[in-house]
């Protein structure tokens, strides 16, 4: 298969799916219809509720959700071929991941910017609210652990046995660091210029992507920063903690708009390499492999494996938390949800199937020079595009590298903090009463565990001692535990648009699939974990994952009972 041939192929698909089904799904639930304010307006508090231009929303909507799914996803399913993967992308995105997304932000903006865990106590019930906050609250502190590592690594030198640095290894880590450093500086800039000094948009556009260029060009000649991967783990926490706090006009939202275009940059260099190299997937990429494949770790089975693992490039329950937690409370208005919402996750499906592009070349590549092969999500994706550029403009290399790697670690950033708000939104919530806010908490205990400083710091230090003490040993269940995230969200937008009399048909399916490959993949999780506890020797890792998984499919069973109670007997909600 040509890949230029496959990438335009799912790029029309795509864009017909945008306008044609998302169109319908606008008329069925009336999307700007209430000619209301959205809660960014009613609810301002120039924190959190804060107004933002549609590009800026964008920018911080893709960022958030994108982070290193659409590339590890693909990277990760390839054992099964091509075909199966591309397949998933195409009709996960269109039918599956934009109507979760999508339905998740309208519901938000229509319920004062409220969490899907609000949404749930409204109109299911409180128990089924506070079970699905902790259970969010828990998948985000692992987020938190793993993305900190990630980036941590990505930022930390390397040092050989013997302890001492190696500056030729560490070099790209630093220069790394140091952008992204600088990058946090000029966004900061950039949010004071357009909201403080109204600065025109189109101006601070090009002078910000201008900044970029000079910060990385910065970057690549002087990066002094060699600190360790333990001391970044602390250095990011520290970051992530202030980020998550301040309000979002200062940082959030003008750093996510400004990496946006280095998204942009990542698709556009991407989508040049496949078109002028356009690499033919050989025998190392078949179309399809086996249902059942050994990978090294045990049997894996297409279902349901291929739907855990492609997460982000066609459905992830994350991008419901942040649908309903952050981007609800800074839609300007109610039609920039479809663009914003279920645009981005067709946008995220056009960079799952740009990776399987980098992933046939890289795998050809690895069969021609097994001394140099390319190893790891990033290195795969990365180095897999850089090399299919470089062969028709040689030279090129080294700098394509550097930028695919500096937005990978921008995406991991940027749904890190992300992740952490989001955390300390849904630990507010949980002590709070339907309607109840945190400014409406004046004494007591209560009034410590609704403080968003506290619920901050707590987070940030659950989330990097986790990452620095083996988070790896349960992350075999983020999979399974994203994907039924996935599940109670359009469970949760099902029964609200059913409580209002509205069509709600397009989640029913949907729902049902995924709540299905959730059960089932927990089951094999804990079936292996089980044999390896059986089999002697195991640590605690084992142990966790088996209890952690029994415990999610309980949830999982709870939640679809009193949900299709709630489906079959609406309640009146407010629209």
């Amino acid at each position: 298969m040509n890949s230029l041939v496959l990438l335009i192929i799912c790029v029309a698909i795509l864009v017909a799916g945008y306008v044609c089904y998302g169109g319908w799904l606008c008329k069925q639930w009336g999307v700007g219809e209430n000619k209301t304010e959205t809660p960014a307006h009613t609810m301002e508090d120039g924190v959190d509720y804060v107004p933002a231009k549609a590009p800026v929303l964008m920018g911080h909507h893709f960022s958030s959700i994108a982070g290193a799914g659409p590339i590890t996803g693909p990277i990760g399913a390839a054992m099964f071929g091509w075909l199966p993967v591309t397949l998933w992308i195409l009709v996960g995105g269109i039918f599956f991941g934009g109507v979760h997304d999508f339905g998740a932000l309208f519901a938000s903006v229509r319920n004062k910017g409220q969490s899907i865990g609000e949404i749930i106590s409204a109109n299911m019930s409180k128990r089924a609210k506070q079970l699905f906050i902790i259970f969010s609250y828990l998948t985000l502190i692992l987020v938190v652990a793993a993305f900190a590592s990630i980036v941590a690594s990505t930022f930390g030198a390397v040092y050989d046995e013997s302890g001492a640095l190696d500056m030729a290894k560490s070099a790209t880590p630093a220069t790394v660091a140091m952008i992204s450093i600088l990058f946090i500086l000029i966004a900061i800039v950039f949010g004071f210029c357009v909201y403080r000094r109204n600065m025109p948009m189109g101006i601070a556009s090009v002078v910000g992507v201008l900044a970029i260029v000079v910060i990385m060009a910065i970057g690549m000649n002087f990066h002094p920063l060699y600190l360790s991967t333990k001391t970044w783990m602390w250095i990011v926490g520290l970051y992530i903690a202030i980020a998550s706090v301040t309000p979002v006009w200062i940082l959030l939202q003008p750093r996510d708009y400004l990496s946006s275009f280095l998204l942009y940059a990542m698709l556009a260099v991407a989508a040049f390499g496949v078109i002028v190299a356009h690499p033919t997937f050989d025998s190392t990429f078949p179309a399809v492999t086996s249902f059942a494949v050994d990978n090294g770790n045990g049997l894996q089975f297409m279902f349901p494996v291929l739907f855990t693992t492609v997460a982000c490039g066609a459905i992830s329950g994350f991008h419901s938390l942040v649908s309903s937690g952050t981007t609800s409370k800074q839609l300007d208005k109610e039609t920039d949800a479809k663009p914003i919402a279920y645009g981005g996750m067709l946008l995220e499906c056009v960079l799952a199937v740009l990776t399987l592009c980098a992933i046939g070349y890289a795998y050809k590549w690895n069969a021609a020079n097994p001394d140099n092969a390319l190893v790891g999500a990033t290195a795969i994706f990365g180095g897999g595009i850089a090399h299919m550029i470089d062969d028709i403009i040689p030279g090129s290399y080294s700098i394509l590298n550097s930028l695919l790697v500096l937005t990978y670690s921008a995406f991991c950033l940027t749904s890190l903090d992300t992740a952490t708000r989001l955390a300390r939104f849904m630990f507010q919530e949980f002590w709070l009463e339907p309607g109840e806010t945190a400014a409406d908490v004046k004494e007591g205990w209560k009034k410590v565990m609704v403080n968003p400083y506290f619920a901050t710091i707590l987070t940030v230090v659950l989330g990097i001692l986790l990452g620095m003490n083996g988070y790896g040993k349960i992350w075999g269940l983020f999979g399974a535990a994203n994907q039924l995230l996935a599940g109670i969200g359009l469970l949760a937008v099902a029964t609200w648009l059913g409580n209002l009399g509205k069509n709600n048909k397009m989640f029913l399916f949907p729902m049902g699939f995924m709540i299905i490959v959730t059960i089932s993949s927990l089951c094999l999780t804990v079936k292996n974990q089980v044999g390896m506890i059986m089999a002697g020797g195991a640590d605690w890792g084992p142990w966790a994952q088996s209890i952690l998984g029994v415990l999610l499919i309980v949830l999982a069973i709870v939640l679809v009972i009193e949900g299709v109670q709630t489906l079959k007997n609406p309640k009146k909600a407010n629209a």
